[in-house]
């Protein structure tokens, strides 16, 4: 079905994008709004536009102001925008979903987010888990320096450790025996929390506690598991998204440790550099 839906979209963009003007440049971008804001906010980095004074992380494309060029922005479901980037000029694809498909966002890309980002990814819970020993101990193991090199070693700059204060894995206050033969359950996305945690859950186990890694592919489940309290944990998303997703539905997540931060990136679609934007690389 994911597919289908995959290819209905595919082929309305196609048929949105024939009717346009021939010299309009089309540039695909996620549609959920932490990420569209933070994909135009990429755009005016470059300067290829402006957008309206206070439009902030959140900004959409009716906030932009001005262009280099006549640009047309189409708003795709997010893990969606790869699949798209063949019917497109450009497109703004999220980290783990360049990765899921063959895209190396340091060598492919043709704008990249430096590191000094505010949009790290974090591992969350529901309120009144965060002081447990089942969150201590996951973010102990998360923000070791194990992780830190897995990270860093693995990704080659897709993905950047940004824990400040590496541990060795463990926390000194957590109960230890009290968790022994327990699972702690966390849902992710595939690249690269889902290895990630498999590093995590190798140093948990040394302590005889289990990790599920429960694997999902978009941005919606993984935040509705945990504040169902079907899933302990999350990990899969950066602070303003988490931060958003509180907001607008009164959710109930707290996060309780930051890992990495994972540029975003734009790619060549229909045109191979920049020059279409007015700029150079």
């Amino acid at each position: 079905m994911k597919k289908l839906i995959a290819v209905v979209l595919s082929l309305v963009l196609t048929l949105s994008l024939a009717s346009a003007l021939a010299d309009t440049i089309t540039i695909a971008v996620p549609n959920d709004a932490t990420n569209e804001g933070r994909a135009l906010l990429l755009l005016q980095s470059a300067g290829v536009l402006t957008l309206k004074e206070g439009a902030g992380l959140e900004a959409t494309k009716a906030d932009i102001e001005t262009t280099t060029v006549d640009i047309e922005i189409y708003e795709v479901v997010a893990d969606n925008a790869p699949n798209v980037l063949a019917d497109v000029d450009y497109a703004i694809i999220n980290n783990n979903y360049a990765l899921d498909a063959g895209l190396n966002p340091v060598a492919d890309s043709l704008l990249i987010e430096d590191a000094n980002s505010p949009y790290v990814n974090v591992v969350s819970v529901k309120e009144g888990n965060e002081d447990s020993d089942a969150a201590k101990a996951l973010a102990a193991a998360l923000t070791s320096q194990t992780v830190v090199d897995y990270i860093n070693n693995t990704y080659g700059g897709s993905a950047i450790a940004t824990v400040a204060e590496p541990t060795d894995g463990f926390d000194a206050t957590v109960d230890y025996d009290a968790l022994k033969g327990t699972t702690i359950s966390v849902a992710a996305t595939p690249i690269p929390h889902e290895q990630v945690l498999k590093i995590a859950a190798e140093i948990l186990a040394e302590k005889e506690i289990s990790l599920d890694i429960i694997v999902v592919t978009d941005y919606t489940t993984p935040n509705e598991f945990v504040e169902s309290g079907e899933v302990f944990a999350n990990y899969f998303a950066h602070q303003p998204y988490q931060d958003n997703f509180n907001a607008q539905t009164n959710g109930h997540l707290v996060t309780i440790a930051g890992i990495h931060v994972e540029p975003m990136a734009l790619y060549g679609g229909q045109q191979s550099d920049l020059s279409a934007l007015g700029i150079a690389k």
